[in-house]
């Protein structure tokens, strides 16, 4: 099996208003019911052709192309101010090339930032989704 046959998990902390964004966005686009339970959080890969996996890389992706944009137009100190209890952490699946990517990315921005990886997964993410951070 190639990474162009199967996705890998991507763990992302986001405010539930970001959450409740996603959720809403995935559900249009594939159908995913419930997003905090739709990928086994045990498995390693989810293989290609899984609806919700096709989404969501298809997502990250964008989100990829477009972080340059999306990190100018991120509320990184809307995000700072979510309560650090009250993040949830979501599982997606992408390109194993995605994910890395992303990782480096947040990492990146996170440092510049001088905040944690939450705070910078939350405000990019509430950027694309064009979502408020907080409810």
């Amino acid at each position: 099996m190639t990474d162009d046959d199967r996705y890998k998990l991507f763990g992302v902390y986001l405010s539930e208003p970001t959450v409740d964004a996603l959720a809403e966005s995935l559900y249009e686009e594939a159908g995913v019911v419930d997003l905090e339970t739709y990928f086994d959080e045990t498995a390693d890969f989810v293989p290609a052709g899984d609806p919700g996996a096709d989404t969501t890389d298809a997502l990250l992706a964008d989100v990829l192309e477009s972080f340059a944009t999306l990190y100018d137009h991120a509320a990184f100190e809307t995000a700072e101010a979510v309560d650090p209890d009250s993040f949830t952490l979501v599982h997606l699946a992408a390109r194993p090339r995605h994910v890395t990517e992303l990782r480096e990315r947040f990492q990146a921005a996170a440092t510049i930032q001088e905040t944690d990886l939450r705070t910078v997964q939350t405000a990019i993410l509430a950027a694309h989704l064009e979502t408020e951070l907080t409810a």
